[in-house]
């Protein structure tokens, strides 16, 4: 398979691999994530980033750095200043991630998660 059927169906969801079953649809849908972790020579970061789609069980986003198929990853959606309302939380609790696969195009590394426990 070509990289360009991995993003198309990375991204969009066309061009669908036996090899990439999923048991959730993804939406294309960019929101803003922190993504925090430690590289592929172990130092630890964080760094803001994106989704490029998104499902109840996991997510594709992209990185500058260089992660490793099965470590294990955390997201935080970023959110507003903090309400005087009880209704809205101050913060969104890290959301965990398996990286599940890994495509470099170019500058650009895009990753496939898998959620440890789904939104749903």
């Amino acid at each position: 398979m070509n990289s360009d059927l991995k993003l198309n169906h990375t991204v969009s969801g066309s061009n669908v691999d036996p090899a990439y079953s999923r048991t959730a649809s993804r939406i294309r849908l960019q929101v803003p994530v922190f993504l925090r972790g430690s590289d592929a020579t172990g130092v630890d970061f964080i760094e803001l980033t994106r989704t490029l789609n998104i499902s109840a069980k996991g997510a594709c986003i992209t990185s500058s750095h260089l992660l490793r198929v099965n470590q294990i990853v955390h997201l935080t959606i970023p959110a507003p200043a903090p309400s005087s309302s009880s209704m809205v939380p101050s913060e969104t609790p890290p959301i965990t991630a398996k990286v599940r696969r890994q495509q470099d195009l170019g500058d650009l590394r895009v990753f496939g998660l898998e959620f440890l426990r789904s939104l749903e």
